[in-house]
């Protein structure tokens, strides 16, 4: 209640006992009291899941169907689309949303491609496992950044091409069977889903603290392993969405693991994105792959690929690597799930991955996304939003809005918020892993946070971190009496062209 005040301008708009009272009544406990959650919660397959059973007449329209809730990207995305958003009209709004990098050339990179050939052979279907060549190179790029002196190398059969990363995720959960699954909360929004369509797969959470950073606790890990029965442990690395990293003995002992009969799964599409504070540490990249004794015994399971690291998102090319009979099994499931990557991108992917051009990539991409990182956290301070615990990897920022005042202090709010002002960014709630969607949203580790993504270029993200001053500014100005309702629930549509 106290915040109020500490927004107004010294001297001048003081607000009125009545508008102090609005205030009082927008300071939220539960979702049902706030429109932004209630709009979330009215979105197939967001009504809470399981026994009391809840019924949303609107996603029973085909018998037999279940809506599995959409990733944050894309509810945000129609929300943005109900506020005017369309791809066509896109510059006009700063997408800080978007989980991918800007995909033009930056200073210092490899010169981006800009032709695809197309041989005969390649209108054909690939393997559901990809081309060979290409699965060799991807091989021998991990042997040479990582594995250098080891005996155990990784072949072409310890690699499977996948159309894309969550395609990647979707067959090895089509292959695992009816086992506890281990994951973190903060982590990527996809698992939520993942976890709620393969249902053989037993979620079970782990809270990671962020007074410690968001570390986990590998001894915690270990005994809910003894405990729990842990068969699978599912993890981003480096994390999205909070910027930080498994690295040095933490990863090691991490896929120590996988050596005592469990599965560790780890996506490292962002293991480009580490930012070092010695330039001579440029170029370093960060995987698993590093600490992998046997390639065909440990079953250590790395998910990656060409969108996040070559920032080539459009591509749809990625890769599971991991033990040969693993990559049999995911030939299998590739076979009904999704029928294997585009042919010809794959046979373009192939010069991509000599290591040479690689680490020119990495030592550009490093550089550049660390100017950028450092310039939206420098512009966020001053506008009194400093992040609790700044990235040190991928492109994202983890912002706590905790010290604004209600309702502007939860990522639901703020993002309705910010759609007023042609902004897109993520609401936390996406990444608290909870396939029953059961919880009070308020009551979510992750509901006083947005994510913020740096990967667009600078003029984007100043257009963003400005229409955050002007919400702030509107905030100070005239109190939070206008703030938590007014919003658009359905597209807008000015041109009939556009429909």
């Amino acid at each position: 209640m106290a915040h109020t005040p500490h927004l107004t301008e010294s001297g001048r708009n003081t607000p009125s006992f009545r508008d102090f009272v609005f205030d009082v009544m927008k300071h939220y406990k539960h979702e049902k009291e706030s429109e932004a959650h209630q709009i979330f919660r009215k979105a197939g397959g967001h009504q809470p899941k399981g026994l009391p059973q809840t019924v949303n007449i609107e996603e029973e329209t085909v018998p037999g169907i279940e809506h599995p809730g959409s990733t944050g990207v894309i509810y945000c995305s129609d929300r943005a689309m109900a506020n005017g958003f369309s791809y066509t009209s896109s510059h006009e709004w700063a997408n800080l949303g978007q989980g991918a990098p800007e995909v033009g050339a930056i200073p210092d990179a490899p010169a981006r491609p800009n032709t695809v050939q197309l041989p005969s052979d390649s209108l054909e279907y690939a393997p559901t496992t990809g081309v060979k060549a290409l699965r060799e190179a991807v091989a021998n790029l991990y042997n040479t950044t990582y594995r250098e002196g080891k005996k155990s190398q990784y072949t072409y059969e310890n690699v499977c091409i996948v159309p894309g990363g969550r395609a990647g995720l979707s067959r090895l959960a089509a292959v695992i069977g009816d086992v506890y699954t281990s994951y973190q909360v903060p982590d990527y929004t996809a698992y939520d889903q993942v976890l709620s369509a393969f249902k053989r797969l037993v979620p079970v959470p782990t809270a990671l603290d962020p007074k410690t950073k968001y570390r986990l606790d590998i001894e915690q890990t270990k005994r809910d392993i003894q405990t729990q029965g842990l068969a699978v442990v599912l993890a981003s690395n480096p994390r999205n969405p909070t910027g930080q990293v498994i690295k040095g003995n933490d990863l090691k002992e991490l896929v120590a693991l996988s050596r005592e009969g469990t599965s560790v799964v780890l996506d490292e599409f962002y293991s480009w994105y580490i930012y070092p504070e010695n330039s001579s540490d440029l170029g370093k990249s960060v995987s698993s792959a590093q600490y992998i004794e046997d390639v065909n015994e440990d079953s250590t399971v790395i998910i990656d690929g060409l969108t996040k690291n070559w920032r080539l998102p459009g591509w749809r090319v990625c890769w599971v690597i991991g033990p040969k009979n693993l990559i049999t099994a995911l030939s299998q499931s590739g076979s009904f799930l999704d029928g294997g990557a585009n042919h010809p991108l794959q046979l373009a992917a192939i010069p991509l991955l000599d290591p040479e051009h690689a680490r020119l990539e990495r030592i550009a991409l490093q550089k550049h996304f660390k100017t950028k990182r450092d310039h939206v956290l420098a512009r966020l301070k001053a506008l009194g939003l400093e992040v609790d615990i700044p990235p040190t990897s991928t492109f994202y920022i983890w912002l706590n809005l905790e010290k604004l005042p209600s309702p502007l202090n939860n990522g639901l709010t703020f993002f309705e918020e910010l759609l007023k002002e042609k902004t897109i960014v993520i609401p936390g709630i996406f990444f608290d892993i909870n396939p029953s969607h059961r919880r009070n949203l308020f009551n979510s580790p992750c509901h006083h946070f947005v994510r913020l993504s740096f990967g667009p270029p600078l003029k984007d993200l100043d257009m963003g971190v400005d229409a955050i001053a002007r919400v702030l500014k509107r905030a100070k100005k005239s109190g939070m009496k206008d703030f938590g309702e007014g919003y658009k629930k359905t597209i807008q549509v000015e041109d009939p062209a556009q429909v």
